[in-house]
């Protein structure tokens, strides 16, 4: 287990919502826009830091400024999620936290409980990775251990990181809490 004082909960809210149509980000869930309801339930486990991987000039990093969260600017979203976990994880390592927790912004529906199981099942010397689990497949939320920090800064596909999920612990999830936003029959 792992207090959550000694994490970084990180945010990856870059992306161009190309399959969306718009910035699904800010489509609305609960009467919310997406990242905040994501970006609520990281600040509600008291981390020790927050971060947000944003788009420059993007509506979504002043909620998420607003919210707590230090934001990060990916000046090149368009080279993928691995580019924004890289800026995010060396913003993490600089303020040497123990582990990093990394969620994406289009996943609005995980709760503070799923989030929590994530740290009671880390060990960082037999659990260092712990990720979500849905239908037996890693996925984010995923926990990593400040000894993987090096391997996520130089994933350098989208793929890369899922290499790295391979090996994690699994804590499982109810596959509509695990959901994210692609498209906007997702809101439903």
């Amino acid at each position: 287990m792992i207090e959550a004082s000694r994490i970084a909960a990180i945010l990856l809210a870059a992306g161009r919502s190309e399959r969306f149509g718009s910035d699904k980000l800010l489509a609305l869930v609960r009467d919310e826009p997406v990242a905040l309801v994501a970006a609520k339930s990281l600040a509600a486990i008291a981390p020790g830091r927050l971060i947000a991987v944003c788009r420059a000039g993007s509506d979504v990093a002043a909620m998420l400024s607003d919210l707590g969260f230090e934001i990060v600017t990916n000046p090149d979203p368009g080279r993928g999620l691995s580019s924004s976990l890289a800026l995010a994880i060396g913003r993490a390592e600089e303020l040497n936290v123990e582990a990093a927790l990394v969620a994406l912004g289009d996943m609005p529906f995980v709760g503070q409980a799923h989030i929590r199981s994530l740290l009671r099942a880390f060990d960082s010397a037999k659990a260092s990775i712990v990720a979500s689990g849905r239908d037996g497949t890693a996925m984010p939320p995923a926990l990593f251990a400040r000894s993987h920090f090096g391997a996520l800064r130089n994933v350098e596909s989208d793929s890369g990181g899922r290499r790295l999920l391979a090996g994690a612990l699994l804590v499982g999830g109810d596959p509509g809490e695990l959901a994210d936003i692609d498209r906007p029959e997702d809101l439903r």
